[in-house]
């Protein structure tokens, strides 16, 4: 009870301190500015590093002068609408806004809630966030908000839900059952890397596959444990003023719809089969006939939009509730209303995270960080531990894992080479670290989004929130996902197909 009322009293200082905070619109606003300040300072004291993979000098750039004021005028409205997770959120959020006007979403709801076992529904909710990587941002836009509707239709805290999905989703993102695009992204950094040793020496990108499929399993597991142990107690009931969805007995007119929506969702899995399961399938790589690199997974937001809007047509044809076009329309027009909160907090989180991008000051921290390491003495396994807490605290600085791995990956695959491990191994340590402190790094891609999310069930909410909330499942999905790392070392078991541990130098 003493250490649950000590957690519970760093929680609430983290909550109340980060709420204490502007509006997250006015503090990514002001954390632009302060990038500007400290982009004059790094450029005035001289601060640069050279690219470990590209052998470039790079330096801190001055925005804080006539080239600097040019490009943050000329690029205000770009960096607004190039930002990675807008058109994303929008588009799906259209296919969303049809089954949600329809009564889809509604109905699906309380069939899942009066059927489900109601003690595997955290447990379902952490284990589709962590499968849902698969399909990269469909995890995000659809289920973490989703989790915490089903959440309250169950009668339990919305945000208790929505914390479980986006533990899943982002805290587990390396792990998975399936290959996803990132497999084959990382696998190609870590050759290139590799190849500073051995340039003839091949990196498969199902390298990591073993040490992720069980991975799963754990982070699925722990982060259902959070959910009910920790930020269930001390989220306690629920007393906002979202209502949730009526669990009366399902409605003929409501069993007709969603018979009428399986069968729209049946004919899409179908004609998505059709494409992508044959080996010359329409929507596979036209090329080479490759599944990972191909229009179907390119093209999954647009996948998403037609998942919502094609049976959420066909529930209101059968229930009735969409009698032309128009309802139709209005109901992504309803969507569209509800996400002006979420416009102003992007826009000025572009500018954080662009104005943060061209001064250079995230490439130098990861650099310098990474050479610290490499410089600490330290050798096997402890070396492998404090590169995976590294990784963790670059990833507060640097949100895309691709780009991390691109500086780290030639200073720390040919390090541990040398030292017998192989380049496998190396980047499976990377995705542990790279994972955990995703749920709680405001450059994170999707962070604003999910602060958004958060204050429609809690008015009062901000970022100190979100990362209370989040903070119980970084330590323990850490703590967890390093030991097994460990002992996997030690156990001596491969990573991935063909993938072991050790090698010898030039192997």
């Amino acid at each position: 009870m003493a250490v649950a009322s000590r957690m519970e009293r760093v929680l609430g200082f983290i909550e109340r301190g980060g709420n204490a905070l502007p509006h997250p619109a006015t503090l990514f606003a002001l954390l632009a500015i302060a990038v500007v300040g400290l982009s004059w300072v790094g450029s005035t004291a001289g601060l640069q590093v050279t690219h470990p993979g590209t052998g470039k000098l790079i330096e801190a750039v001055n925005l804080v002068s006539v080239p600097g004021l040019h490009r943050m005028l000329t690029g205000l409205v770009t960096n607004f609408t190039s930002f990675a997770p807008l058109g994303t959120v929008l588009v799906a959020m259209l296919g969303i806004g049809v089954a949600e006007g329809s009564g889809l979403i509604g109905a699906a709801l309380k069939l899942l809630v009066l059927s489900a076992p109601r003690k595997l529904l955290t447990f379902a909710i952490v284990f589709a966030g962590v499968m849902s990587n698969t399909a990269s941002e469909v995890g995000y836009v659809l289920l973490v908000p989703l989790a915490a509707v089903i959440f309250l239709a169950a009668g339990r805290h919305p945000l208790a839900g929505l914390a479980a999905a986006f533990a899943g989703v982002s805290g587990g993102y390396s792990a998975n059952l399936l290959l996803g695009t990132v497999d084959p992204l990382l696998a190609g950094l870590s050759e290139e890397a590799a190849r500073i040793v051995n340039p003839a020496y091949k990196v498969n990108p199902a390298c990591n596959y073993y040490f992720m499929f069980v991975s799963t399993f754990f982070i699925a597991a722990a982060g259902t444990w959070v959910t009910e142990r920790i930020v269930v107690k001390r989220l306690g009931e629920y007393t906002g003023e979202e209502k949730p969805e009526e669990m009366g007995a399902m409605t003929e007119a409501e069993k007709r719809g969603l018979w009428f929506a399986l069968a729209a969702l049946l004919a899409l899995g179908a004609a998505l089969a059709w494409g992508t399961v044959p080996a010359d399938g329409f929507l596979r790589d036209p090329k080479t006939g490759d599944l990972l690199h191909s229009p179907f997974l390119s093209g999954i937001v647009a996948i998403i939009f037609v998942a919502g809007a094609l049976p959420g047509i066909a529930y209101g044809l059968g229930a009735r509730t969409y009698k032309n076009d128009s309802d139709v329309m209005k109901s992504m027009g309803k969507t569209m209303g509800t996400l002006g909160g979420y416009m102003v907090l992007v826009f000025f989180a572009a500018q954080f995270v662009a104005f943060f991008n061209w001064t250079n000051l995230g490439l130098i921290f990861a650099v310098k960080g990474a050479e610290a390491l490499k410089s600490s003495g330290l050798g096997g396994i402890p070396l492998m531990v404090a590169f995976v807490l590294v990784t963790a605290g670059m990833n507060m600085f640097m949100g895309s894992a691709s780009a991390k791995w691109a500086i780290m990956a030639p200073v720390f695959v040919p390090m541990f080479m040398l030292l017998g491990y192989t380049p496998e191994l190396t980047q499976t340590a990377y995705r542990v670290g790279d994972s955990c402190t995703n749920i709680i790094s405001p450059m994170m891609s999707y962070f604003a989004l999910i602060v958004a999310f958060i204050e429609r069930y809690d008015r009062k909410a901000g970022i100190g929130t979100l990362i209370a909330l989040m903070l119980p499942y970084t330590v323990t999905f850490l703590l967890i996902w390093t030991v097994l790392l460990m002992g996997w070392i030690a156990a001596g078991l491969p990573v991935g197909p063909g993938a072991g541990l050790y090698m010898t130098v030039g192997g």
